[in-house]
């Protein structure tokens, strides 16, 4: 699929397309791509392009409406001249950030989630932005078997969307995050009522933030409760992600279990879902298992180190 983004500029003469010849990609890969500016009927002295990755992100300030955000700009071109009546084409392979937002998985846009390629052409004394063109992010293989794994488990997400600020003691080089929303599967659907999952990902691997929503009491008295896991790229297909996933809800729910101690959802999760629910269908080759859900395989049920 090839998609290109068209501006006209009345100001300076100047068009400017944006073709990538496939807008799909994946966190830390390349991005190819062409911009191609024609002139009018006068020579157009350019100052610079950049192209760089936009989305939209909600404020930290939950009443403030949600802003696009420019959050990773690379220059492509310095100053040159277009002369009247000429074209001149531009190639780039724009490198995408390990932390770069998925927007697509199993084939399907997440929720609203949007991500496009923005072109800026310095003509002075002015600035054209031209049009976006859209950018389908895919899951690297780490995340692909985490999100199928929370859905073999029955979480069914409900929401998705890029909060801007950083989060405690993680290291990040963008200024949002990406939040997952899932409704809660009914095996832990007692000690928790929300479940948000959180990936921050550099080239060795992905921190997976499980941020959840505690029920303490009947009256709707409520505790938040984070825990950290580290799962590597490396061997990522030889693991079983459904145990391993599984392992980590389990661990994170029980470690926070004394915070409500008192209230009648306090009951750890002893039984692995292995054991308390029916083995799934087997998974269709290439889906990102890599085996039976629901039978035992590599890697355990811990699978990360939880802090």
């Amino acid at each position: 699929m090839r998609l290109t983004g068209v501006s006209d500029s009345g100001w300076t003469g100047l068009s400017v397309t944006t073709t990538l010849p496939n807008p799909s990609t994946r966190p830390g890969l390349r991005l190819p791509g062409r911009v191609t500016l024609s002139a009018g009927g006068e020579d157009v002295p350019v100052r610079h392009i950049r192209v760089g990755l936009v989305a939209q992100v909600e404020p930290e300030d939950p009443g403030a409406p949600r802003c696009l955000m420019q959050y990773h700009e690379v220059p492509i071109a310095g100053r040159f001249v277009v002369p009247a009546g000429r074209r001149r084409a531009v190639d780039f392979a724009l490198p995408l950030p390990w932390e770069t937002p998925v927007t697509i998985f199993g084939g399907v846009p997440l929720m609203s989630l949007r991500t496009g390629l923005r072109t800026e052409v310095s003509v002075d004394p002015y600035l054209d932005q031209g049009a976006m063109v859209p950018v389908f992010v895919h899951p690297l293989p780490t995340h692909q078997h985490i999100l199928a794994a929370l859905e073999t488990l029955g979480f069914v997400m409900r929401q998705a969307g890029l909060q801007h600020g950083r989060l405690p003691g993680v290291e990040q080089t963008l200024p949002f995050h990406e939040r997952l929303g899932y409704w809660v599967a009914p095996l832990y659907a007692g000690p928790i009522i929300e479940l948000e999952v959180i990936f921050v990902t550099n080239a060795a691997g992905v921190e997976v933030l499980l941020w959840m929503d505690r029920r303490l009491s009947l009256a709707g008295v409520t505790h938040q409760s984070i825990s950290r896991f580290r799962a590597w790229h490396a061997g990522a297909d030889r693991r079983d992600w459904v145990s391993t996933v599984d392992g980590w809800l389990r661990h994170a729910i029980n470690r926070h279990a004394a915070a409500a101690a008192h209230a009648d959802w306090s009951a750890m999760i002893r039984e692995s879902a292995h054991v308390s629910r029916a083995p799934d269908e087997p998974v269709a080759p290439g889906y990102g298992l890599g085996g039976t859900a629901g039978g035992g395989g590599i890697g355990g049920g811990g699978g990360g180190d939880g802090t």
